[in-house]
C-alpha cells in the first residue's frame, strides 16, 4: 500500500438528531465538528439524516414527513382536482 494516498481511518461519531441517537464507529469521514464520548475521548461527529435507528426498514413505523408543505404546493401546482374537468368522477 502506497503513503499518503489514502484517507485517515479514525474513530467517528455519527448522530441521528431525529431518533437521539449516537454511535461510536471507525471512518474515513471527516467533520469540523466534536463531541464528547462516554469514554472521556473527544471525537469528530457526522450529523446523518436517517439510521437504523429512525429508518421504516428497522423500526417497522412508517414515518410521515411534509417539510415545506409538500402537499400544499402540490395543490397549488396541480389543483385540488376538485370542480376541474379531469378525470374520475360521474361524467
Amino acid at each position: 500500500m502506497q503513503q499518503d494516498k489514502h484517507p485517515d481511518y479514525r474513530p467517528v461519531v455519527f448522530r441521528d438528531r431525529a431518533a437521539g441517537y449516537a454511535f461510536l464507529t471507525r471512518s474515513t469521514a471527516t467533520s469540523e465538528e466534536t463531541i464528547a464520548w462516554d469514554d472521556g475521548e473527544t471525537y469528530p461527529v457526522v450529523d446523518v439524516e436517517i439510521s437504523s435507528e429512525s429508518h421504516p426498514f428497522y423500526t417497522g413505523k412508517a414515518r410521515t414527513v411534509d417539510s415545506e408543505g409538500r402537499v400544499a404546493r402540490f395543490e397549488r401546482r396541480y389543483g385540488s382536482g376538485e370542480g376541474e374537468g379531469g378525470t374520475g368522477g360521474s361524467g
